[in-house]
């Protein structure tokens, strides 16, 4: 048994989630905890929702509500529609905690005891029409280094570099188009170049285990070419406070929203932790050097989790140039893997909210089956390079692989059971061909859980949906309606026997992919219909203040079956079933082209 955390992007709360958020993060996520939990280790799941920042801020003044009130509503919808997605969370929680801003606040300190924190006179960007500071990726213009327009005041994602603001080439602001005005300031900086030796050797240790995606290692070891120091405050008054004299006192300096969000990983495993009843439970995930992490999140996030999150752990151990060493949480593992994935467009062009190319999570569930979404996520994702998500492609890849190939199945096998024996049958003597399909089903769970394991999850589901095919080719080669007499009633109960058992299996393989149509499978063939438990929402008290409260994912995950194949139990009941999955209509395309105005 071994200890996996999980930790999965934090989705940022200035308003409701696309599809194109929880393809990068959600549901691969999920597919791997759900496995890992299958294959006996101890799973960590732990995200929540990302609230600090100036983009709330303007997201708030637009709606005319304080960003507290923003928060709280957007928080509450995240966790709605990532329930509806199936995603099980150890525990979802928020930034805006009390117990998130303590964590965040030791870890600055221990960075600033151990000398990593280096305070510099610099220049903020300032929208000169509403005299608020402007968030470094709010400002674009012309990348210094290589010359790419629509460079971003934090980094270039054409050449990797890190920016600063009043780098860029005729800055502008993403609001409104204005130019910024750049004024001095005070702030205090992670000084990345003390810890690029560390992280050097970090990275070439995860480059020689061959586990991580090229493009991931690629990007992260490119950007140390430049690195330098990184402003880790902002000028704001929607944050956590720096908690030292002369700071914590100034409403107007806050620590940077990344920063803050890379460390909800620890504080939300701490809230775990706390919640579960043993304040030191988490230890186990983040002290423990045999323990594994993985970081899931989009490729726009690489450089803070392959540099400023291993950089901030580095420094609170004191593992930089400067030494030091580690306060009261102790040594804290570095990721094992950062798995980021590319993006996902939508019928060609990039997502945009305010453009109305967006299919938002919660309107997307109203229509349709969460596991039609999750199977195409799975088969058709951003997994290593960009993908797009078209409507043409759903329907087919919904009827043509989920409905025509397992949905049916499943339910022919378990009509024709109904229909000649009400119950599971017991088999007979088992012929090559029975042993040679049920051996494709039983090697699937090595396969396929390898795949699941190295997050090759478009081959794993691949894999998967061969041996579907296999067994669909079974049934059809032996064609066991045809047999009718009493003399062949042995033949019938031996094939599907066979049948039941491979179904069984390729439920099992399939779960972590399409956890409730697993449940309703199950159920299908005379099981309890609970093999891929679902998480829940529960309505919590901060624990730090007890006149706050918030909604929370979690849940029990416990007795999930073992990744591998059990034994069929003769003389369940199986009544006539009704489809696992719902066949869409062609028309479908359509109307939803012209939802969004296409």
């Amino acid at each position: 048994m071994t200890h996996v955390l999980s930790a999965v992007a934090w989705p940022y709360a200035n308003g409701p989630r696309h599809i194109g958020h929880v393809a990068g993060f959600g549901v691969p996520s999920d597919v791997f905890s759900r496995y890992q939990r299958m294959a006996g280790n101890e799973v960590l799941m732990v995200s929540g929702s990302d609230e600090h920042g100036t983009p709330i801020l303007i997201a708030a003044d637009e709606a005319g509500i304080t960003p507290q009130e923003l928060v709280d509503r957007n928080h509450r919808l995240i966790v709605e529609d990532l329930v509806g997605l199936g995603v099980t969370y150890d525990l979802y929680t928020r930034t805006t905690t009390r117990n998130h801003h303590a964590v965040v606040q030791e870890l600055f300190l221990g960075v600033w005891e151990n000398g990593y924190f280096v305070e510099q006179t610099t220049y903020g960007a300032i929208s000169p029409s509403t005299g608020r500071t402007l968030p470094d990726r709010y400002i674009e213009g012309t990348c210094p280094i290589c010359g790419a327009d629509g460079a971003r005041g934090d980094q270039c994602d054409n050449c990797g570099n890190q920016l600063d603001p009043h780098d860029l080439i005729d800055p502008r602001s993403k609001i409104n188009g204005e130019t910024p005005e750049f004024v001095e300031t005070q702030h205090f900086f992670l000084d990345l170049p003390a810890l690029a030796e560390a992280l050097t050797q970090w990275l070439d240790g995860r480059e020689a285990t061959g586990l991580w995606r090229p493009n991931v290692i690629r990007f992260s070891k490119n950007i140390l070419d430049e690195i330098r120091p990184r402003a880790m405050t902002r000028d704001i008054d929607w944050g956590i406070a720096v908690p030292l004299d002369g700071w914590r006192e100034n409403p107007t300096k806050k620590l940077y929203v990344w920063f803050d969000a890379v460390i909800g990983y620890l504080s939300a495993s701490i809230e775990w932790a706390r919640r579960s009843g043993d304040p030191e439970a988490w230890r186990s995930w983040w002290n423990d050097p045999e323990a594994l992490s993985y970081y899931f999140m989009g490729k726009d996030n690489i450089t803070f989790h392959s540099q400023i999150w291993p950089a901030e752990l580095l420094a609170y151990a004191g593992h930089g140039a400067r030494g030091g060493t580690a306060r009261e949480l102790g040594e804290l593992n570095l990721p094992t893997e950062v798995v980021s994935s590319e993006f996902l467009t939508m019928e060609g062009r990039k997502f945009s909210s305010s453009k109305k190319v967006v299919i938002y999570v919660r309107d997307l569930l109203a229509r349709y089956q969460p596991d039609a979404f999750r199977y195409f996520v799975a088969a058709a994702g951003p997994e290593s390079q960009d993908s797009d998500f078209t409507w043409a492609e759903f329907v087919r890849r919904t009827n043509d692989e989920l409905v025509a190939g397992w949905g049916n199945l499943v339910n022919r096998i378990a009509n024709l059971i109904a229909k000649n024996f009400g119950e599971i049958p017991a088999a007979g003597e088992l012929t090559d061909a029975d042993r040679a399909v049920l051996g494709v089903t039983e090697t699937a769970f090595t396969t396929v859980g390898d795949l699941i394991g190295r997050h090759r999850q478009k081959q794993a589901i691949g894999e998967a949906m061969r041996a579907v095919g296999e067994v669909n080719k079974y049934v059809s080669d032996h064609e066991p309606w045809k047999l009718k007499g009493d003399d062949q009633r042995e033949r019938l109960a031996t094939i599907l026997h066979v049948a039941a058992q491979c179904i069984d299996d390729l439920n099992l393989v399939l779960s972590p992919f399409l956890p409730f149509s697993a449940n309703a499978v199950d159920a299908a063939f005379g099981g309890p219909g609970g093999v891929a438990p679902m998480p829940r929402i529960d309505e919590v008290a901060d624990l730090d203040d007890a006149s706050r409260s918030y909604p929370i994912i979690t849940g029990d995950y416990s007795g999930v079956p073992a990744w591998g194949r059990r034994r069929l139990e003769v003389g369940r009941p199986v009544a006539k079933p009704t489809p696992v999955f719902t066949k869409l209509d062609t028309a479908v395309v359509e109307e939803e082209l012209e939802r969004l105005g296409s």
